[in-house]
């Protein structure tokens, strides 16, 4: 049986992308039991969808709607949803009549002035997927797949005036095994990051609040990743753009230019023949010393094999634009002439 949320820590939940869904879910879980009041949903406004004229809401704008009906429907207090364009005066006069105690964020997305930050008066936690301080900012995750470390992490970190600098409340690692997506890594990152969130939350409802301890050692930093850094670059070595076309998968998908088409790069991984380019699995009609771009051949058991600037690439999945996505071997089959053909490295 659940209990009604009659006191208890009153919490705002601020975040927009899939990746806060899990951590959302927790802390409503633990509201429907009593432990804690979930007074509110903060996320972006919807966006208009295709070239229609209706909307969408943000991935969380989605879920809450459906986790404040499943609150009315058990007797709770329902949790009210905000998706406001701006944090200023009439945004936080409507938070400040919720009375909150504590803000938590994950990937909101929109930066907290002092003002907003003053409803609070146990101040604001963020979680933030990556072992602050490296990669601070808006993009960690694909930066860990783009720089191909061995670790990563989760931070629980204070809100503070400038980003991604307050004191660290807790971390956990993530090891990585270099086949990871943003997709991949990021459910990873959305499901420890939960569990690591509620752990932290413990502390809060004791007397004694957490303060947290500086950030130790130089920072890095991560902007938004534009759709830019989709297009591929085949001079660059074969685990660089394994790891480009990982960081941009599910956006902006990494991309070439075919013939005048733009063809989406989903998977691919470094290619190593031993030396052998003619048996009975290869078949590539040229040396591979082409130029970088040079669609070789194929290996049946990995791919299309293309020459980049160090190192030869097996693409398994690809898509020309507005097309299927199709393993390499359908796609081979529609593709006439693409053996022996070239990628540009210039945009459409």
């Amino acid at each position: 049986m659940t209990a009604k949320n009659t006191n208890g820590l009153r919490i705002l939940f601020a975040g927009s992308p899939a990746i806060a869904i899990p951590s959302l879910e927790k802390i409503a879980e633990a509201a429907k039991l009593g432990r804690w009041v979930l007074a509110g949903v903060l996320t972006n406004p919807d966006k208009r969808k295709g070239r229609g004229s209706g909307t969408e809401p943000s991935e969380v704008g989605r879920w809450a709607e459906i986790l404040t009906e499943e609150f009315t429907a058990s007797g709770l207090n329902t949790p009210a949803i905000f998706k406001f364009e701006t944090l200023k005066a009439p945004a936080r006069t409507v938070i400040a009549g919720l009375k909150p105690d504590l803000l938590i964020s994950f990937a909101y997305g929109r930066i907290f002035g002092p003002k907003f930050m003053s409803l609070f008066p146990l101040g604001g936690i963020n979680v933030h997927p990556s072992l602050l301080p490296k990669y601070r900012g808006a993009s960690p995750i694909q930066e860990a797949i783009l720089h191909r470390d061995k670790v990563t992490g989760i931070s629980i970190q204070r809100i503070a005036p400038e980003m991604d600098t307050g004191n660290i409340l807790a971390q956990a690692t993530i090891p990585l095994n270099g086949r990871e997506t943003t997709s991949s890594l990021g459910n990873l990152a959305a499901i420890k990051g939960a569990e690591l969130l509620i752990d932290v939350l413990g502390q809060f409802e004791k007397a004694e609040l957490p303060e947290g301890i500086p950030q130790q050692g130089d920072p890095s930093y991560c902007t938004v990743l534009e759709k830019s850094r989709g297009l591929v670059d085949w001079n660059r070595s074969a685990p660089e753009i394994d790891a480009q076309i990982r960081a941009c998968n599910p956006w902006p998908l990494a991309h070439t230019n075919h013939n005048g088409q733009l063809l989406n790069i989903l998977e691919a991984v470094p290619y190593s023949s031993s030396g052998h380019y003619r048996n009975d699995s290869v078949i590539i009609p040229n040396v591979p010393t082409d130029p970088a771009g040079s669609i070789l051949g194929i290996d049946k058991k990995s791919g299309i094999l293309v020459q980049t600037g160090d190192g030869i690439l097996a693409i398994t999945l690809l898509q020309y634009q507005n097309k299927k996505i199709l393993p390499w071997q359908v796609f081979l089959n529609g593709a006439r002439d693409f053996i022996g053909s070239r990628f540009s490295i210039f945009d459409l």
